[in-house]
């Protein structure tokens, strides 16, 4: 059997006049009935373009040259942006951005849930749009034909590692560190068999996890804790999976030597945790965003408060703050440990961690039988929408729903609506600025 023969793409730039943005980002418009996705156009726009790709229905192709800019455009911050996936908006300016995820937000619930809340609340904006970013995994590879290391983010639409030097959106403890990185690992012994670089950044103390395929020798081992050293940063090594990340320097001293930490000043909390357990990557938003829930939910001396996919409790140990008896319950049972550390370390009695299945009905579980009067839900990607079926059994006056994908929170909306709640509020949080990702956060009250 033959191979599918490529298709040989025209090699001169297509004139393109941009109609709309997709939620991807791109810009959308049309040729002889045909409909083109344009990375780095905006509506409204005219642009020269390159096509990267052809198919049946659609084309997709990268903007060369703008001949007519749209009001909404700026100059991307950083020299790479053009190229990098790690962001795609940099060239749309900071109140577009957010109107481009409010008008996502909106469509969602009108497509997927059918509905729209009382009151839609101001966009939650982020204290800083450069160097905002604690968390990232950072692509490492070895390039044979040039005899050089790559450090960085997959180009837009590629698997291919982009060539930079720095990285302005991610903390600056790391971001502008990326060059010396990158001539550390070229230097290495084990130059091609360091695969990726997990980074995260606690208030005081930045972090690499360098994943090493191969054990590595004794002077791979010293460059590396005198890379942390010189740039204040602590290293780690895993060699294989999760569970055997540890930390090189600076030597850990048990447990707790191996803990980052960020604080929430409002509720007087320190928060700790293991560099490569989750947390929000944007620390200013973060704060303001557990305001806006607690503050929504109106937790009351002597009500019993559930939060779901708790991790290392961000939201319930404010909530325990507050007053009430506060329940988190999370599907990893490292997180449950890590809760349960931190209410230790914050002397908060009034605050328990379960570990439990979050994918089917909990409500016979030991800490459901006695209901709650509010619930928070933080759930990933993929939504709750067998857990929103549950939820109303428990007849919370109050349940926060904070989301980090607008098209399941619309469809779970539309759930929890069906069985008799509200949408009373709902706007959106702008954790990940100059990228397409939408956080949200509704509240829904009992009919």
């Amino acid at each position: 059997m033959s191979k599918r023969r490529r298709k040989v793409l025209p090699q001169e730039p297509v004139r393109c006049e941009i109609e709309t943005l997709g939620h991807d980002g791109r810009g959308i418009a049309r040729a002889e009935g045909k409909v083109q996705f344009v990375d780095g156009a905006l509506p409204g726009e005219t642009v020269m373009a390159k096509m990267v790709s052809t198919r049946s229905k659609f084309d997709e192709l990268r903007t060369l040259e703008v001949l007519e800019a749209a009001p909404d455009r700026q100059q991307p911050p950083c020299d790479f942006a053009d190229l990098c996936g790690g962001c795609s908006l940099q060239h749309m300016s900071a109140d577009a951005q957010i109107r481009f995820k409010e008008d996502t937000l909106r469509e969602h619930f009108a497509h997927f849930g059918g509905i729209e809340p009382q009151e839609w609340v101001e966009p939650m904006r982020s204290p800083a749009t450069l160097g905002y970013r604690r968390k990232a995994r950072l692509g490492v590879r070895y390039v044979k034909a040039r005899e050089s290391v790559l450090v960085g983010f997959r180009e837009k639409r590629n698997s291919f590692l982009t060539d930079i030097d720095r990285c302005v959106v991610l903390d600056p403890r790391i971001g502008d560190r990326i060059k010396p990185l990158r001539e550390l690992l070229h230097g290495m012994v084990a130059f091609d068999r360091i695969a990726q670089v997990e980074v995260a950044c606690g208030d005081d103390v930045a972090a690499m996890v360098f994943r090493n395929m191969d054990e590595l020798v004794p002077e791979d081992r010293e460059k590396l804790i005198a890379f942390g050293q010189a740039h204040d940063l602590h290293i780690y090594l895993q060699p294989k999976g999760p569970d055997t990340v540890h930390r090189i320097w600076p030597e850990s001293s048990g447990r707790d030597g191996e803990r980052l930490s960020y604080s929430l000043d409002e509720f007087d909390l320190t928060m700790k945790y293991h560099p490569m357990d989750f947390t929000q990557v944007n620390a200013g938003i973060n704060q303001n965003m557990v305001h806006r829930a607690v503050e929504w939910l109106d937790v009351q001396p002597g009500e019993r408060v559930l939060d779901l996919f708790c991790g290392l409790g961000n939201f319930t140990l404010p909530l325990a703050r507050k007053g009430g008896q506060v329940v988190g319950v999370e599907g990893d049972d490292a997180m449950v440990v890590r809760g349960r550390e931190n209410a230790q370390l914050n002397g908060l009695d009034n605050v328990e961690f379960f570990g439990a299945d979050l994918h089917g009905d909990f409500t016979g579980q030991s800490w459901a039988k006695e209901g709650f009067d509010k619930i928070l839900i933080d759930p990933p990607r993929s939504g709750a929408e067998d857990i929103c079926k549950y939820l109303t059994a428990f007849g919370a006056s109050r349940i926060v729903y904070v989301s980090c994908n607008p098209a399941t929170l619309a469809r779970d909306a539309g759930v929890m609506v069906r069985n008799g709640y509200r949408l009373v509020r709902a706007g959106v949080m702008d954790m990940f600025p100059h990228t397409t990702h939408v956080e949200s956060i509704a509240l829904f009250e009992r009919e």
